[in-house]
Order: C-alpha cells, then sequence, then structure tokens
C-alpha cells in the first residue's frame, strides 16, 4: 500500500511508464487514424516520454516537485506530433498540480492529474472528443472521486485506469473517424499504458520487458485516402519567448484560421507549437513575434498515409536525424564561403557537388526535410558564410529559419526548382570578396533559366482549366499546368516546341528514376530535332516523383 509518492518514486513511474508505451510503440501506430492517418501516434508519444526518462535518470529529484518539473520541461522540449504535445500538456498542468509538494498523497495526486487535463483542454483549439484528451479526462474525474473515499495511491490509479479503459472503449463510437477504421482511439490508448506503467512502478514490479508483441487490433488504412487531409503538414517548433508574460492568444488565433489540430504548450521561458496546416513557413514567421525561434519540424502527412496504406514505413525527419546523428557537430570554419544544396537523387546530388556544392540535404516534393535537417547540414559545412539552396518553394522557408540557429552566416538563395539551383552554382565566383557580390549573382541568374517538370496524376481532378485523367502524365512550367496527355512522348513534343519558342540555347533534361537510360537517349533526340538551334544535354537525375526535369536557358 502506498500513500505518499515522493521524487524517487514519481521517477521511477515515470520510467516504468515509458518503458510500458516504448514496449508496444508500434501496437499504437497500427491504431493511429485520427486526426491524420499518418500511423505514428506510438512513435511519438514513446519518443515524448522518453524524452523525460532520458532527463530524470540524469538527477535524483529530491521531492515530487522537482520530479514533475524535470519531467514537464523535458516534454515540452521534446514532444513529436498532436499526441506528443497533448501528453505534454497533461504533465505540465500534473507538475503545477504538485507544485511546492514534497511528496504526493491520493488527493493532491489525483487533484494534479485533473489539472494536467484542464491545461490539455486550454491548449487545444478544437478539443475532439473521443480523443485522449475523452480519456484521460475521465480517468482524472474517478481519480479525484476515489482519492475522497481511499488514501491508498494504488487504488486510485487502478481505478482511474478502470474508467480510462471503459472511456477508451467508448471512443470508437464517439469519433465517426475511428468507427470509420474499426478502432479505438491510438493517444488514449497510449496514455493508458503509460498510467499503466506508473501503477506497475507503484506496485514494485519491475520494468515491462522489450519482447516482441503479441498481434494486435490494427486500423484499416485503406479505407482512408491521401485527400481526406485537409491540411498536409504536420508543424511542430518551439519559440523562446520574448517575455515570459508575454500573451500567445493573437497567435493561437491566427494559426487556427490557416490550420487545425492545433496545440500549443508553454512554460515561463518557452513555447512550443504543434499544428497542420498548407502553410508551415507562415505559421514560423509569425510565431517569430512572439520570440527567437529554436527548432522545427515540419512533415508531409499525406505522403506518410501513402506510405503507410501500402504497407510501408512512414518517412519521417526522425530518419534523417538518426542517420546524420554521429556528425552532428558543429564544423569549425576553414574557408570563406560553402553550399548547401537540397536535392533528391544521386545524379542531382552529384551534379550539385560537381558545381562546387560542400553538402546536399535529401528532400524535395513530397519530402520536404525540416529546419533542424538543413541546420545539421550548415553545421557540417568548414565555412564562416554558406549559402543554401532548397530548390523547392516549400523549403525556402525553413530554410530561412537556420539563419538565427548558429553561429555562421547563413544566405539563403530563393531557388524554387532544381534547375534554378544548378543555375545559381554555375554564376558562383567563389574568389568574391564578400557575399553579396556572390548573393547577387547567383540571385539574378534565377530570371535566365525556365524549368518544366514531368509527372503523372494520381487521381482525376479538374485543374487550371484542364480536365485531369487518372494515371496522365502531366507537364508543369514554372510552376503552372503546362498540358496533360496520356503520351509521355507527346509532352515531351510539345515541351520541345515551347523550348524552341522560347529561343532556348541551352537545354538540359534530368531524367528521374523511373526512366530508363534508352529511352532517357529518345527524349534527348526528340528536342535536338525540334531545337536545332539549342545545345542539348541528357544527365541521370535519379529523382522521384518527376520523370524529367527540364532546364531551359
Amino acid at each position: 500500500m502506498n500513500e505518499q509518492i515522493n521524487g524517487a518514486l514519481f521517477k521511477q513511474m515515470i520510467l516504468h511508464g515509458a518503458a510500458a508505451i516504448t514496449a508496444q510503440k508500434q501496437a499504437i501506430n497500427d491504431l493511429n487514424v485520427f486526426p491524420v492517418p499518418d500511423g505514428d501516434t506510438g512513435t511519438n508519444m514513446s519518443m515524448t516520454i522518453g524524452a523525460a526518462a532520458t532527463e530524470l535518470n540524469k538527477t535524483s529529484p529530491a521531492s515530487i516537485d522537482q520530479a514533475a518539473s524535470i519531467t514537464a520541461s523535458a516534454l515540452l522540449r521534446g514532444a513529436r506530433g498532436n499526441s506528443g504535445v497533448i501528453l505534454s500538456l497533461l504533465f505540465r498542468g500534473l507538475s503545477k498540480g504538485l507544485k511546492g509538494q514534497e511528496s504526493a498523497g491520493a488527493q493532491v495526486f489525483a487533484a494534479a492529474m485533473q489539472e494536467g487535463v484542464s491545461s490539455a483542454y486550454k491548449a487545444v483549439m478544437k478539443p475532439a472528443e473521443g480523443t485522449v484528451l475523452t480519456v484521460s479526462r475521465l480517468a482524472a474525474k474517478r481519480a479525484v472521486e476515489a482519492a475522497a473515499k481511499e488514501a491508498d495511491l494504488e487504488a486510485v490509479l487502478e481505478a482511474a485506469l478502470q474508467e480510462g479503459r471503459e472511456a477508451l472503449a467508448q471512443t470508437i463510437d464517439m469519433n465517426p473517424v475511428l468507427k470509420k477504421a474499426g478502432v479505438v482511439d491510438a493517444g488514449g490508448k497510449g496514455y493508458l499504458l503509460i498510467l499503466e506503467g506508473m501503477l506497475a512502478a507503484l506496485r514494485g514490479e519491475p520494468l515491462p520487458e522489450m519482447a516482441g508483441e503479441a498481434e494486435k487490433p490494427k486500423a484499416d488504412f485503406e479505407v482512408f485516402s491521401a485527400e481526406e487531409i485537409t491540411f498536409a503538414f504536420d508543424t511542430v517548433f518551439i519559440v523562446r519567448k520574448s517575455a515570459p508574460d508575454i500573451s500567445l492568444e493573437p497567435l493561437r488565433t491566427y494559426l487556427n484560421s490557416i490550420g487545425d489540430s492545433l496545440v500549443i504548450g508553454e512554460d515561463d521561458e518557452a513555447f512550443k507549437v504543434h499544428v497542420h496546416t498548407n502553410i508551415p513557413g507562415s505559421a514560423l514567421t509569425e510565431a517569430q513575434k512572439y520570440g527567437t525561434l529554436e527548432l522545427a519540424k515540419i512533415e508531409n502527412m499525406r505522403t506518410q498515409y501513402e506510405d503507410v496504406a501500402a504497407g510501408k514505413k512512414a518517412q519521417s525527419v526522425d530518419d534523417l536525424e538518426m542517420e546524420e546523428a554521429a556528425s552532428a557537430a558543429p564544423v569549425a570554419p576553414e574557408k570563406k564561403y560553402g553550399f548547401l544544396s537540397v536535392c533528391a537523387g544521386d545524379g542531382l546530388a552529384a551534379v550539385f557537388r560537381d558545381l562546387g556544392t560542400d553538402g546536399v540535404v535529401s528532400g524535395g516534393q513530397t519530402m520536404n526535410p525540416s529546419t533542424e535537417s538543413i541546420l545539421e547540414g550548415v553545421e557540417q559545412i568548414p565555412a564562416e558564410t554558406v549559402f543554401i539552396l532548397p530548390n523547392n518553394g516549400n523549403i525556402i522557408m525553413a530554410a530561412q529559419q537556420c539563419a538565427g540557429l548558429t553561429e555562421k552566416n547563413v544566405v539563403v538563395i530563393p531557388t524554387k526548382t532544381v534547375p534554378q539551383g544548378i543555375t545559381a552554382m554555375m554564376n558562383v565566383d567563389f574568389d568574391a570578396p564578400d557575399p553579396q557580390t556572390i548573393t547577387s549573382a547567383m540571385t539574378d541568374s534565377l530570371e535566365s533559366v525556365v524549368t518544366a517538370q514531368i509527372t503523372y496524376a494520381a487521381r482525376d481532378s479538374d485543374f487550371d482549366g484542364f480536365a485531369i485523367k487518372e494515371g496522365d502524365y502531366l507537364a508543369l512550367e514554372e510552376g503552372k499546368l503546362f498540358g496533360t496527355d496520356g503520351s509521355l512522348e507527346m509532352l515531351l513534343e510539345k515541351l520541345a516546341a515551347d523550348a524552341s519558342a522560347r529561343g532556348a540555347s541551352f537545354i538540359s533534361l534530368y531524367f528521374g528514376a523511373d526512366v530508363s537510360e534508352d529511352d532517357a537517349k529518345k527524349a534527348g533526340e526528340l528536342f535536338e530535332r525540334l531545337c536545332p538551334s539549342a545545345e542539348v544535354a541528357v544527365l541521370s537525375g535519379g529523382q522521384p516523383v518527376y520523370y524529367y526535369i527540364i532546364s531551359m536557358e
């Protein structure tokens, strides 16, 4: 029987909770369909509470106040995804409820749980029932009721868990998205796993074994489509406040107007935002009115969903972070200028390196790297000034955030396409006397190149006056739809005629991963025939998504 939780015991409870959800994170991922079917709730929640476990393992908290404060601070900065941010808010409120306490009995701890729920509901702009909010609210309410009659903390937590399990079972009927998929809420299930781990620690049970999991219920991701995801980019960032008492309500209103699933967690020093939006750059820019941006992560949930529906692992910037962790330490400057390019495809990366680029960050259409990933690339270049070429309009804003996060001088050249980036690199004077000379030359060169791209239609639609059929080839020119056709050759011929009409002198065709060398050679011959006065080059780009990226100068 436990009647008090001190700092050491609370630490052990968090370690047990982290181990419990980590052991079953894939089972939680398999339930994840709300608010977006991207299959990452288990990963996000386990990594979020894992951040707290890491910090607690470095200390021996003397009181429950100190242990809860360390937990809340680590969760705020380590929170990932909507579920992770809400989890951090639950523990932030719990920490407030335990402030000043050496230890906590049943009534104090139960009241602190309810304070956590209040914090979460206040921070979420549009609370949705049938989620972790519902489960945590009803569990905390039952804990308070039980604590009024019972001093045994084990009995109080068990009562909360029992109520939480009943609430979780009802989420399938409370939320139409869950009902469509035939599963309970993933976040709610994850929260209960953490509570179960915490109760196990109270009972003195050993940490959960990291054994293989039994077969668990899975959501039917095929009943959804990427088009059901209204706001594509899962955007998470941390801002250090310009003043402790600054009001975030105007920011909350603005972010809610450009997206959904908005959650803002804060303490006196910083705040963390999670929002789903189609314009993540605007969200970051607006947030900087309230302080200094520290970290940002942007992921495309539509492509994550498509990966999960196809039975693949959803792509995440966390994968890039793990791959690059070993070499993440900043490199001291050894030269005046360095260059970092963003692109997808080994061939394109080789072209940029041949032109003098020091580093390449993998990314592009459907795979936008985060500010943190770009920053890691900047830090690895041994130069005083690092020029970044985003080569995609959706990456420019994320690249610009690096300027305030490193001691190096960062200059972002606003390249919106790979051909623009290549042209910019071809106009670099590596011996220029100052960064502005290089900046001007690279930026001025962007107007000299026209970019065309050929991809395919994933579904029937109407766009820019074109009736598009699923499987058709699409040609884009300067970001606008140039034409559609069932024949790739016909589109290439139309683009070649357009290049001739423009009087292009230099034409480069970068063929993608899905194009054979023989077909690319034929495309080059087509351009040579229709543009006899132009110099035509055919190179392997290796890029996904686009069959061809074509540069016309």
